[in-house]
């Protein structure tokens, strides 16, 4: 099971850190229609001030999200980053949904649920709403399913929920909390 990230160093060596900016700042120009008229020096001075913002985009580079600016919050100034790999992110997928579910399995148990891993990397599930404007912006999880974060009403229930984008179209479908795929796994976000 994942970490706390409070039981983690969230820190990046120097080399990890301008090796992590270099990756960001070519997948930034690259991908200019996800954030039209966002400069990437304005976008990199926060990172270099936020070393435990840098340490769970490090994560989700590390766990296959591609992750990219996508936002920009004028309230509070910070840039988001969804998770961009066009699937699900490898090394987050054949997760149930919270640990509720994981505990609640019997056998053949996961190695660990989404919602914990999420957390363990400071970072929180796109919810249906935030999956639908990734959409906007390209054609993801065409092959593959990710997790969105579950209303409460929904969970209690036993139930959660995931998106994936098939026949020109975004889906949302439900499965009991405790499923598991492996070709379902979840997009993340970080706030910079």
């Amino acid at each position: 099971m994942a970490e706390k990230k409070a039981d983690k160093n969230v820190t990046l060596s120097r080399e990890q850190c301008e090796e992590l900016l270099r990756t960001l700042k070519a997948r930034f120009e690259k991908n200019m229609n996800r954030h039209k008229g966002f400069v990437w020096a304005k976008v990199q001075v926060k990172l270099e001030a936020n070393a435990e913002k840098l340490w769970s985009l490090n994560e989700m580079e590390r766990t296959g999200g591609e992750p990219d600016v996508v936002g920009h919050d004028k309230k509070t100034g910070k840039f988001i980053f969804f998770d961009c790999s066009a699937e699900s992110p490898k090394g987050r997928r054949s997760l149930c949904y919270d640990r509720e579910a994981l505990e609640s399995r019997k056998e053949f148990k996961p190695e660990d649920n989404a919602m914990d891993m999420a957390t363990a990397m400071g970072i929180e599930l796109l919810t249906e709403e935030q999956y639908r404007e990734l959409q906007k912006l390209g054609n993801f999880d065409t092959k593959t399913s990710s997790w969105v974060k579950t209303p409460f009403a929904i969970r209690k229930l036993g139930g959660a929920v995931f998106c994936d984008h098939r026949y020109d179209t975004v889906f949302l479908y439900h499965n009991g909390a405790e499923s598991y795929y492996a070709a379902r796994g979840f997009r993340g976000l970080v706030r910079v």
